[in-house]
């Protein structure tokens, strides 16, 4: 095996969330689970234009940490690639401003779910765009999915 440059330890570090990726079973969940259990202290926080500028970090670096991941892996978005989960998770509660702690597991819930099944288009999406972009949102469309349904969920309650 060609040894890896620093470089590539670090966006494969990146791209799996350290050691979460690395997790025998479910890795995306367990990076769908860390992601909303960080958010109260590292993304909910600052102001909607930070959360948006922070989503936008997390596409443009985990873009390029994810389509290193897959040349280091050798593996069209390998399963232990979770940074992804991040982006959509966070881009599920973006707008989440004064409601109940439990709203965050409902969160969890439903972008899970998007995320499992994919419907229309975010399925399309992965295979639409290259590399670690395709990676990033088919998770940021089901992120959107889950957004959408959390806010009919806070309407009706």
């Amino acid at each position: 095996m060609k040894e890896q440059s620093p470089l590539d330890i670090f966006a494969t570090a990146l791209a799996t969330l350290g050691p979460i990726g690395n997790f025998p079973k479910a890795p995306g969940t367990w990076g769908s689970l860390a992601s909303i259990i960080a958010a109260p202290w590292l993304f909910l926080p600052f102001p909607l234009w930070g959360r948006i500028l922070i989503l936008i970090a997390i596409l443009v670096v985990g873009t390029w940490a994810c389509s290193r991941a897959e040349i280091v892996l050798g593996k069209k978005d390998p399963g232990c690639v979770i940074i992804d989960e991040l982006f959509g998770q966070w881009l599920t509660i973006v707008l989440f401003v004064g409601f109940p702690i439990w709203y965050l597991a409902v969160a969890f819930v439903l972008f899970r779910l998007f995320d499992i099944f994919k419907p229309w288009p975010v399925k399309w999406s992965e295979t639409a765009f290259p590399g670690g972009l395709g990676v990033m949102i088919d998770d940021g469309v089901a992120g959107l999915y889950a957004l959408g349904f959390l806010h009919l969920i806070a309407y009706f309650l």
